[in-house]
Protein backbone atom coordinates (compact mmCIF):
# COMPACT_ATOMS: atom_id res chain seq x y z
CA UNK A 1 0.00 0.00 0.00
CA UNK A 2 1.35 3.61 -0.81
CA UNK A 3 2.01 6.19 1.93
CA UNK A 4 -0.75 8.87 2.29
CA UNK A 5 1.79 11.59 2.61
CA UNK A 6 4.13 10.86 -0.23
CA UNK A 7 4.12 7.79 -3.43
CA UNK A 8 6.43 5.69 -1.08
CA UNK A 9 6.05 2.59 0.42
CA UNK A 10 7.05 2.39 4.02
CA UNK A 11 9.77 0.15 4.95
CA UNK A 12 9.61 -2.98 7.51
CA UNK A 13 10.36 -0.67 10.85
CA UNK A 14 7.29 1.47 8.90
CA UNK A 15 4.64 -1.09 8.47
CA UNK A 16 4.91 -2.46 12.00
CA UNK A 17 4.47 1.18 12.79
CA UNK A 18 1.34 1.23 10.78
CA UNK A 19 -0.20 -1.64 11.97
CA UNK A 20 0.24 -0.53 15.61
CA UNK A 21 -0.99 2.63 14.62
CA UNK A 22 -4.13 0.52 13.38
CA UNK A 23 -4.28 -2.08 16.53
CA UNK A 24 -5.56 0.82 18.51
CA UNK A 25 -8.50 2.31 16.44
CA UNK A 26 -10.44 3.82 19.59
CA UNK A 27 -7.12 6.02 20.06
CA UNK A 28 -7.27 7.14 16.18
CA UNK A 29 -10.75 7.72 16.05
CA UNK A 30 -11.30 10.01 19.49
CA UNK A 31 -8.01 11.77 17.59
CA UNK A 32 -10.44 12.06 14.52
CA UNK A 33 -13.55 12.98 16.22
CA UNK A 34 -11.72 15.72 18.42
CA UNK A 35 -9.76 17.31 15.11
CA UNK A 36 -12.77 17.53 13.53
CA UNK A 37 -14.75 19.11 16.67
CA UNK A 38 -12.12 22.22 15.76
CA UNK A 39 -12.29 22.47 12.33
CA UNK A 40 -15.47 24.93 12.46
CA UNK A 41 -15.84 25.67 15.87
CA UNK A 42 -13.29 28.39 15.37
CA UNK A 43 -15.38 30.23 12.99
CA UNK A 44 -18.30 29.65 13.63
CA UNK A 45 -18.11 31.11 17.11
CA UNK A 46 -17.28 34.47 15.79
CA UNK A 47 -20.54 35.39 13.34
CA UNK A 48 -23.11 35.78 16.63
CA UNK A 49 -20.74 38.44 17.87
CA UNK A 50 -19.87 39.87 14.48
CA UNK A 51 -21.90 43.05 15.56
CA UNK A 52 -20.61 43.46 19.10
CA UNK A 53 -17.02 42.63 17.66
CA UNK A 54 -17.81 45.58 15.28
CA UNK A 55 -18.89 47.89 17.56
CA UNK A 56 -15.83 47.22 20.01
CA UNK A 57 -13.57 47.90 17.57
CA UNK A 58 -15.44 50.67 15.72
CA UNK A 59 -15.22 48.57 12.25
CA UNK A 60 -17.04 49.34 9.53
CA UNK A 61 -19.26 46.84 7.29
CA UNK A 62 -16.41 46.27 4.70
CA UNK A 63 -13.86 45.94 7.97
CA UNK A 64 -16.44 43.61 9.69
CA UNK A 65 -16.61 41.31 6.65
CA UNK A 66 -12.60 40.66 7.06
CA UNK A 67 -13.61 39.16 10.31
CA UNK A 68 -15.08 36.01 8.65
CA UNK A 69 -13.00 36.55 5.21
CA UNK A 70 -9.51 36.36 6.47
CA UNK A 71 -9.56 32.58 7.90
CA UNK A 72 -11.35 31.57 5.09
CA UNK A 73 -8.92 32.87 2.87
CA UNK A 74 -6.46 31.67 4.18
CA UNK A 75 -8.06 27.49 4.35
CA UNK A 76 -7.26 28.49 1.27
CA UNK A 77 -3.72 29.64 1.11
CA UNK A 78 -3.17 26.98 4.27
CA UNK A 79 -4.24 24.11 2.04
CA UNK A 80 -1.54 25.32 -1.20
CA UNK A 81 1.21 23.68 1.46
CA UNK A 82 -0.76 21.09 3.11
CA UNK A 83 0.29 18.09 1.25
CA UNK A 84 3.97 18.80 1.47
CA UNK A 85 4.13 18.90 4.90
CA UNK A 86 2.32 16.20 5.04
CA UNK A 87 4.74 14.30 2.96
CA UNK A 88 7.55 15.63 4.63
CA UNK A 89 6.64 15.32 8.25
CA UNK A 90 3.57 13.10 8.18
CA UNK A 91 0.08 13.39 8.48
CA UNK A 92 0.02 12.62 12.22
CA UNK A 93 2.57 15.92 12.88
CA UNK A 94 1.31 18.04 11.18
CA UNK A 95 -1.62 17.30 12.44
CA UNK A 96 -0.77 17.95 16.09
CA UNK A 97 1.20 21.05 15.15
CA UNK A 98 -1.96 22.22 13.29
CA UNK A 99 -4.50 21.99 16.47
CA UNK A 100 -1.27 23.88 18.35
CA UNK A 101 -1.16 26.74 15.98
CA UNK A 102 -5.13 26.27 16.55
CA UNK A 103 -4.95 27.14 19.90
CA UNK A 104 -2.47 29.72 19.91
CA UNK A 105 -4.67 31.97 16.61
CA UNK A 106 -7.74 31.64 18.85
CA UNK A 107 -5.88 33.24 21.60
CA UNK A 108 -4.37 35.66 19.50
CA UNK A 109 -7.73 36.87 18.30
CA UNK A 110 -9.00 37.67 21.82
CA UNK A 111 -6.23 40.36 21.99
CA UNK A 112 -6.79 44.27 22.63
CA UNK A 113 -5.92 45.26 19.16
CA UNK A 114 -7.98 45.20 15.82
CA UNK A 115 -4.49 43.82 14.25
CA UNK A 116 -4.59 40.75 16.45
CA UNK A 117 -8.01 40.04 15.63
CA UNK A 118 -7.25 39.90 12.28
CA UNK A 119 -3.47 38.10 12.95
CA UNK A 120 -5.39 35.58 14.89
CA UNK A 121 -7.64 35.19 12.06
CA UNK A 122 -4.68 34.33 9.82
CA UNK A 123 -3.25 31.44 12.10
CA UNK A 124 -6.64 30.08 13.08
CA UNK A 125 -7.63 29.87 8.86
CA UNK A 126 -4.16 28.30 8.48
CA UNK A 127 -4.24 25.52 11.19
CA UNK A 128 -8.09 24.80 10.30
CA UNK A 129 -6.66 23.93 6.17
CA UNK A 130 -3.92 21.96 7.62
CA UNK A 131 -6.98 19.44 9.04
CA UNK A 132 -9.07 20.12 6.09
CA UNK A 133 -6.56 18.88 3.55
CA UNK A 134 -4.88 15.73 5.26
CA UNK A 135 -7.76 14.75 7.24
CA UNK A 136 -9.57 12.73 3.39
CA UNK A 137 -5.75 11.46 2.56
CA UNK A 138 -5.46 10.05 6.05
CA UNK A 139 -9.02 8.34 6.17
CA UNK A 140 -9.05 7.04 2.61
CA UNK A 141 -5.04 5.34 4.03
CA UNK A 142 -6.26 3.72 7.29
CA UNK A 143 -9.78 3.05 6.64
CA UNK A 144 -9.82 2.37 2.16
CA UNK A 145 -13.24 0.28 2.76
CA UNK A 146 -14.38 2.09 5.04
CA UNK A 147 -13.93 5.92 3.12
CA UNK A 148 -17.30 6.90 2.78
CA UNK A 149 -18.64 5.69 6.47
CA UNK A 150 -15.49 7.34 8.52
CA UNK A 151 -16.32 10.73 5.89
CA UNK A 152 -20.05 10.66 7.36
CA UNK A 153 -17.93 10.65 10.92
CA UNK A 154 -15.63 13.41 10.66
CA UNK A 155 -17.64 15.78 8.40
CA UNK A 156 -20.48 15.08 11.71
CA UNK A 157 -18.13 15.58 14.28
CA UNK A 158 -16.67 19.01 12.62
CA UNK A 159 -20.53 19.95 11.81
CA UNK A 160 -21.36 19.54 15.81
CA UNK A 161 -18.35 21.24 17.00
CA UNK A 162 -19.66 24.49 14.84
CA UNK A 163 -23.11 23.82 16.21
CA UNK A 164 -22.05 24.19 20.15
CA UNK A 165 -19.40 27.01 19.22
CA UNK A 166 -22.91 28.84 17.45
CA UNK A 167 -25.35 28.30 19.82
CA UNK A 168 -22.90 28.85 23.13
CA UNK A 169 -21.51 32.09 22.06
CA UNK A 170 -23.74 34.89 23.08
CA UNK A 171 -24.12 32.54 26.41
CA UNK A 172 -20.94 31.98 27.16
CA UNK A 173 -20.04 35.96 26.56
CA UNK A 174 -22.61 36.09 29.80
CA UNK A 175 -21.66 32.95 31.77
CA UNK A 176 -17.69 34.11 31.53
CA UNK A 177 -18.15 38.10 31.72
CA UNK A 178 -15.42 39.10 29.64
CA UNK A 179 -17.51 40.01 26.87
CA UNK A 180 -16.65 38.50 23.40
CA UNK A 181 -13.04 38.27 23.98
CA UNK A 182 -13.75 35.55 26.34
CA UNK A 183 -16.76 33.83 24.52
CA UNK A 184 -13.84 33.52 21.20
CA UNK A 185 -11.08 32.64 23.33
CA UNK A 186 -12.84 29.44 25.13
CA UNK A 187 -12.82 27.37 21.99
CA UNK A 188 -8.71 27.27 22.82
CA UNK A 189 -9.69 24.95 25.27
CA UNK A 190 -11.22 22.61 22.84
CA UNK A 191 -8.30 22.71 20.59
CA UNK A 192 -5.69 22.25 23.38
CA UNK A 193 -7.40 18.61 24.49
CA UNK A 194 -7.40 17.96 20.68
CA UNK A 195 -3.65 18.03 20.43
CA UNK A 196 -3.04 16.33 23.63
CA UNK A 197 -6.06 13.46 22.20
CA UNK A 198 -2.81 13.70 19.03
CA UNK A 199 0.39 13.12 21.00
CA UNK A 200 -0.24 9.38 21.06
CA UNK A 201 -0.92 9.03 17.09
CA UNK A 202 2.44 10.67 16.60
CA UNK A 203 4.57 8.48 18.63
CA UNK A 204 2.42 5.47 17.13
CA UNK A 205 3.45 6.81 13.92
CA UNK A 206 6.76 7.21 14.19
CA UNK A 207 8.96 5.22 11.96
CA UNK A 208 6.39 5.39 9.67
CA UNK A 209 7.33 8.41 7.37
CA UNK A 210 10.30 9.04 6.15
CA UNK A 211 12.18 11.11 9.34
CA UNK A 212 12.33 8.60 11.95
CA UNK A 213 12.88 5.50 9.14
CA UNK A 214 14.02 6.09 5.57
CA UNK A 215 11.18 4.96 2.96
CA UNK A 216 11.64 3.69 -0.15
CA UNK A 217 10.00 4.12 -3.56
CA UNK A 218 7.01 2.56 -4.14
CA UNK A 219 7.59 0.55 -7.64
CA UNK A 220 5.18 1.62 -10.47
CA UNK A 221 3.58 4.36 -7.72
CA UNK A 222 1.22 6.39 -9.67
CA UNK A 223 2.06 10.20 -10.50
CA UNK A 224 -1.03 12.32 -11.25
CA UNK A 225 -1.41 15.65 -11.87
CA UNK A 226 -4.20 16.62 -10.54
CA UNK A 227 -4.28 20.31 -11.85
CA UNK A 228 -4.52 18.83 -15.83
CA UNK A 229 -7.62 16.71 -14.82
CA UNK A 230 -10.94 18.03 -16.15
CA UNK A 231 -12.60 15.66 -13.25
CA UNK A 232 -10.53 17.12 -10.81
CA UNK A 233 -11.36 20.74 -11.89
CA UNK A 234 -14.69 19.61 -11.55
CA UNK A 235 -14.77 18.09 -8.06
CA UNK A 236 -12.63 21.25 -7.48
CA UNK A 237 -15.89 23.77 -8.49
CA UNK A 238 -18.09 22.14 -6.86
CA UNK A 239 -16.14 22.91 -3.14
CA UNK A 240 -15.91 25.88 -4.19
CA UNK A 241 -19.70 26.66 -4.78
CA UNK A 242 -20.87 24.81 -1.42
CA UNK A 243 -17.80 26.80 0.32
CA UNK A 244 -19.07 29.95 -1.01
CA UNK A 245 -22.70 29.36 -0.38
CA UNK A 246 -21.74 28.23 3.40
CA UNK A 247 -19.15 30.93 4.85
CA UNK A 248 -22.07 34.04 3.24
CA UNK A 249 -24.05 31.89 5.64
CA UNK A 250 -21.94 31.86 8.42
CA UNK A 251 -20.80 35.17 8.30
CA UNK A 252 -24.18 37.20 8.18
CA UNK A 253 -27.00 34.81 8.51
CA UNK A 254 -27.95 36.48 11.94
CA UNK A 255 -27.41 39.68 10.44
CA UNK A 256 -29.96 39.17 7.65
CA UNK A 257 -31.76 38.52 10.60
CA UNK A 258 -31.15 41.43 12.88
CA UNK A 259 -31.76 43.49 10.14
CA UNK A 260 -35.30 42.78 9.14
CA UNK A 261 -36.19 43.07 13.39
CA UNK A 262 -35.30 40.01 14.96
CA UNK A 263 -33.13 40.14 18.22
CA UNK A 264 -29.84 39.13 18.56
CA UNK A 265 -30.45 36.10 20.78
CA UNK A 266 -33.40 34.50 18.80
CA UNK A 267 -31.19 35.01 15.53
CA UNK A 268 -27.92 33.29 17.38
CA UNK A 269 -30.38 30.72 18.10
CA UNK A 270 -31.47 30.15 14.94
CA UNK A 271 -28.59 30.47 13.29
CA UNK A 272 -27.28 27.24 15.91
CA UNK A 273 -30.58 25.65 14.42
CA UNK A 274 -28.91 25.90 11.16
CA UNK A 275 -25.98 24.28 11.98
CA UNK A 276 -27.55 21.67 14.33
CA UNK A 277 -29.36 20.40 11.05
CA UNK A 278 -26.65 20.34 9.30
CA UNK A 279 -25.43 17.07 11.08
CA UNK A 280 -27.99 15.32 9.51
CA UNK A 281 -27.00 15.87 5.90
CA UNK A 282 -23.29 15.77 6.97
CA UNK A 283 -24.03 12.03 8.58
CA UNK A 284 -26.36 10.72 5.66
CA UNK A 285 -25.30 12.13 2.04
CA UNK A 286 -21.96 10.58 2.44
CA UNK A 287 -22.76 7.19 3.60
CA UNK A 288 -25.35 7.10 0.65
CA UNK A 289 -22.69 8.21 -2.06
CA UNK A 290 -20.55 5.76 -0.69
CA UNK A 291 -23.14 3.30 -1.50
CA UNK A 292 -23.83 4.58 -5.47
CA UNK A 293 -21.86 4.60 -8.48
CA UNK A 294 -23.11 7.88 -9.08
CA UNK A 295 -23.92 10.72 -7.03
CA UNK A 296 -25.60 12.86 -9.49
CA UNK A 297 -29.21 12.52 -7.14
CA UNK A 298 -27.57 13.69 -4.44
CA UNK A 299 -26.03 16.66 -6.59
CA UNK A 300 -29.64 17.74 -7.26
CA UNK A 301 -30.84 17.22 -3.80
CA UNK A 302 -28.16 19.23 -2.03
CA UNK A 303 -28.25 22.23 -4.11
CA UNK A 304 -31.72 22.21 -4.42
CA UNK A 305 -32.52 22.61 -0.71
CA UNK A 306 -29.63 25.53 -0.49
CA UNK A 307 -31.58 27.10 -3.43
CA UNK A 308 -34.74 26.49 -1.34
CA UNK A 309 -33.44 28.30 1.66
CA UNK A 310 -31.30 30.74 -0.06
CA UNK A 311 -34.85 31.90 -1.94
CA UNK A 312 -36.48 31.71 1.33
CA UNK A 313 -34.38 34.32 2.98
CA UNK A 314 -34.86 36.55 -0.32
CA UNK A 315 -38.43 36.48 0.06
CA UNK A 316 -39.60 36.39 3.78
CA UNK A 317 -36.36 36.16 5.86
CA UNK A 318 -37.68 36.60 9.14
CA UNK A 319 -41.47 35.09 8.62
CA UNK A 320 -39.77 31.81 7.82
CA UNK A 321 -36.60 31.90 9.61
CA UNK A 322 -36.52 28.17 11.01
CA UNK A 323 -37.92 26.67 7.67
CA UNK A 324 -35.23 28.44 5.99
CA UNK A 325 -32.18 27.54 8.50
CA UNK A 326 -33.48 23.72 8.50
CA UNK A 327 -33.70 23.84 4.74
CA UNK A 328 -30.09 25.22 4.21
CA UNK A 329 -28.92 23.54 7.26
CA UNK A 330 -29.58 20.29 5.30
CA UNK A 331 -28.65 21.02 2.16
CA UNK A 332 -25.31 22.51 3.77
CA UNK A 333 -24.49 19.27 5.47
CA UNK A 334 -25.09 17.27 2.92
CA UNK A 335 -23.10 19.88 0.45
CA UNK A 336 -19.76 19.19 2.51
CA UNK A 337 -20.41 15.61 3.21
CA UNK A 338 -20.52 15.23 -0.14
CA UNK A 339 -17.87 17.27 -1.59
CA UNK A 340 -15.50 15.49 0.78
CA UNK A 341 -16.82 12.52 -0.28
CA UNK A 342 -16.62 12.84 -3.94
CA UNK A 343 -12.97 14.00 -3.06
CA UNK A 344 -11.97 10.32 -1.82
CA UNK A 345 -14.19 8.98 -4.32
CA UNK A 346 -12.39 10.32 -7.22
CA UNK A 347 -9.29 9.32 -6.05
CA UNK A 348 -7.85 6.05 -7.09
CA UNK A 349 -5.30 5.60 -4.38
CA UNK A 350 -4.40 7.57 -1.00
CA UNK A 351 -1.43 9.86 -2.80
CA UNK A 352 -4.24 10.95 -5.21
CA UNK A 353 -6.60 11.99 -2.79
CA UNK A 354 -4.55 13.71 -0.51
CA UNK A 355 -3.35 16.76 -3.77
CA UNK A 356 -6.75 16.64 -4.91
CA UNK A 357 -8.08 17.61 -1.34
CA UNK A 358 -4.94 20.69 -1.13
CA UNK A 359 -6.21 21.47 -4.85
CA UNK A 360 -10.08 21.19 -4.17
CA UNK A 361 -9.82 23.62 -0.78
CA UNK A 362 -7.22 25.20 -2.01
CA UNK A 363 -9.19 26.51 -4.88
CA UNK A 364 -12.43 25.85 -3.16
CA UNK A 365 -12.05 28.42 -0.02
CA UNK A 366 -9.98 30.64 -2.06
CA UNK A 367 -12.69 31.43 -4.18
CA UNK A 368 -15.30 31.19 -0.64
CA UNK A 369 -12.80 33.93 0.75
CA UNK A 370 -14.96 36.74 -1.95
CA UNK A 371 -18.25 35.63 -0.84
CA UNK A 372 -18.77 37.02 2.95
CA UNK A 373 -16.21 40.09 1.78
CA UNK A 374 -18.61 40.70 -1.24
CA UNK A 375 -21.63 39.57 0.35
CA UNK A 376 -21.06 42.61 3.03
CA UNK A 377 -19.87 45.54 0.25
CA UNK A 378 -22.48 44.61 -1.63
CA UNK A 379 -25.09 45.15 1.30
CA UNK A 380 -23.31 48.24 2.29
CA UNK A 381 -23.55 49.62 -0.93
CA UNK A 382 -27.50 49.21 -1.98
CA UNK A 383 -28.59 49.16 1.70
CA UNK A 384 -30.31 45.64 1.12
CA UNK A 385 -29.44 41.65 1.20
CA UNK A 386 -31.56 41.01 -2.11
CA UNK A 387 -28.46 41.36 -4.57
CA UNK A 388 -26.13 39.37 -2.59
CA UNK A 389 -28.96 36.44 -1.57
CA UNK A 390 -29.47 36.68 -5.74
CA UNK A 391 -25.90 36.18 -6.70
CA UNK A 392 -25.52 33.43 -4.62
CA UNK A 393 -28.78 31.39 -5.98
CA UNK A 394 -26.99 31.81 -8.93
CA UNK A 395 -23.58 30.34 -7.65
CA UNK A 396 -26.10 27.35 -6.83
CA UNK A 397 -27.17 26.87 -10.47
CA UNK A 398 -23.06 26.83 -11.53
CA UNK A 399 -22.44 24.48 -8.70
CA UNK A 400 -25.48 21.97 -9.70
CA UNK A 401 -24.04 22.04 -13.61
CA UNK A 402 -20.23 21.42 -11.88
CA UNK A 403 -21.91 18.45 -9.75
CA UNK A 404 -23.46 16.40 -11.66
CA UNK A 405 -20.15 16.02 -13.84
CA UNK A 406 -18.09 15.66 -10.96
CA UNK A 407 -20.70 12.95 -9.58
CA UNK A 408 -19.91 10.51 -12.59
CA UNK A 409 -18.33 7.36 -11.70
CA UNK A 410 -14.92 8.23 -12.75
CA UNK A 411 -11.36 8.42 -10.97
CA UNK A 412 -9.13 10.91 -11.03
Amino acid sequence: MVDAEADVRPSAEGAAARRALLAHPVVLLVGIVLASLNMRAALASVAPLVGEISSSLGLSATASSLVTSVPVLFLGLGALVAPWLGRRFGAERVLFCALVLLCVGILTRVLPSAYALYAGGVLVGTAIALLNVLMPGLIKRDFPDRAASMTSVYTGAMIAGATVAAASAVPLEEALGGGWRASLGFWSVLAGVAAVAWLPQVLIARGRTGHEVRAVPAAGARQVNVWRSPLAWQVTAFMAGQSLWSYVLIAWMPTIFTDHGMSRSTAGVIFAFNTLTQIVGAFAVPVLAGRTRTQRPLIVLVTSLVAAGYAGLLVAPAEGAWLWAGLLGVGQGGALGLALTLIVLRSGDAATASRLSGMAQTVGYLVAAVGPLAAGALHQATGSWSLPISLVLGVCAASLAVGLLAARDRTV
